[in-house]
Formats: C-alpha cells, sequence, structure tokens
C-alpha cells in the first residue's frame, strides 16, 4: 500500500476580497512526481507556497509525512520545513560568495549536522547532479543549468520528505532544460523522492505520475 506524504484537505486563501484558493483536497503518496498546471492566476504558487508551510492557509488541515502541521509555532515550522522539505525554485537563489559544494552545504549546517557529515553527503548528491568536478566553482563560474543542479542538490540535503519545484526549468534552454527534467525522475527511481512541480511546461507534465491543473482556486475534475 502507498505511503501518503502530503495529505492537504479544504485548503483555502484569500488576499483582501480576492480568494485565490477555494477549498483544495489534495494528496501525493511517496515516490510519487506529480505537476500542477494552469494559466497564471490559477493559484498554483499560493498552493505549493502553502503545502510548503511557508505560507499558512486561512481554512482547511495539512499533514506532511504524517505530521499535522497545523499548529506547529512560527520556529517549529522552520525546523520541520528545513528538515522535511526542499525547495527547487525558477531562479536558484545560490549564494555568489560560496562554491557549489558549500551552497549545498548550508542548510545541513541549518539541520545542526557536522562538517563531515554535511561534506560527505553534499559531495555525494553533487556526483548524482554530474558535478563532481564543479564542487570547488562559484555560481558565476558555473552554467545555468549546473547552478539549477546545485539547487536541487542543496535541496535534497537533508532527506528531505518532499521537493517542491516551482517553474523550476523555466529559464533554462531546450537541451538543459530536458536534462534537469529527466533528472527528477531519477532522483524518484535512485533515491525514492517524491516530487510536486509547478510548471507551464507540457512536456515536462506528461513526464510525470499524475498531472492536475487549476483554474479559478480549484483543480479541474
Amino acid at each position: 500500500m502507498s505511503q501518503t506524504i502530503i495529505q492537504a484537505k479544504g485548503i483555502e486563501k484569500s488576499f483582501g476580497q480576492l480568494k485565490v484558493l477555494k477549498g483544495i483536497d489534495f494528496s501525493v503518496n511517496k515516490k510519487e512526481v506529480v505537476s500542477i498546471m494552469g494559466a497564471s492566476g490559477a493559484g498554483k504558487s499560493t498552493l505549493l507556497q502553502i503545502l510548503g508551510t511557508l505560507m499558512r492557509p486561512d481554512a482547511g488541515t495539512l499533514e506532511i509525512d504524517g505530521y499535522s502541521v497545523d499548529n506547529l509555532s512560527g520556529n517549529e515550522l522552520s525546523a520541520f520545513r528545513n528538515k522535511k522539505i526542499g525547495f527547487v525554485f525558477q531562479q536558484h537563489h545560490l549564494l555568489p560568495e560560496f562554491t557549489a559544494l558549500e551552497n549545498v552545504m548550508i542548510p545541513a549546517f541549518i539541520a545542526g549536522r557536522s562538517e563531515k557529515e554535511a561534506r560527505q553527503k553534499a559531495l555525494e548528491l553533487l556526483e548524482v547532479m554530474g558535478l563532481s568536478d564543479r564542487t570547488t566553482h562559484k555560481p558565476s563560474e558555473l552554467s545555468g543549468g549546473e547552478q539549477q543542479r546545485v539547487a536541487v542538490a542543496r535541496a535534497l540535503i537533508n532527506d528531505p520528505a518532499i521537493i517542491f519545484a516551482d517553474e523550476p526549468s523555466g529559464n533554462l534552454d531546450t537541451k538543459t532544460k530536458q536534462e534537469l527534467h529527466q533528472l527528477f525522475f531519477t532522483l524518484r527511481d535512485k533515491l525514492g523522492q517524491t516530487i510536486v512541480i509547478v510548471t507551464h511546461d507540457p512536456d515536462l507534465a506528461k513526464m510525470c505520475d499524475r498531472c492536475l491543473v487549476m483554474k479559478d482556486g480549484s483543480f479541474q475534475v
């Protein structure tokens, strides 16, 4: 029987008078790669931020990896997010003064892991990303695709229950984009990773185990 990693029920969110999410129900199983599509303004990124605990809903319940996150304090939520959730955004958000290896290690330090443990894990992940020869390079010395793969390795460093990716290949050329898309499925197959991807890319959506489409704050049936 599949293990449910995310269980969201009745998620609502408004900004002023605008109701952006209208009672969303959403679940994801372990090792599943799910894409969410929809026009700009449909509520995709707002949903992703709520699922990723970056924003609280106005109504509804959310469980991640068996934990109810609704009643966690701000500090508890930050610690939970650091250990359980990895993020990959359209912009890679790497720190320019640090090497690829150091950028990947940072979340492990925040989680309280030793430098030796963090370094070993970061090196292993950069090898999976095909970046073993780029560990000492700073972001300015890496291509766009290499920077995004460093960002993926950083998202994986604390063995998260789930990775959330928001338009992860939006800034990449066609070849690099295809390589990144394939990487997500390699992570699923090799590491058992669960991934939820917000995307406008139909090719990526078609590769996923499931593709959900949002319109006006709800999933289309």
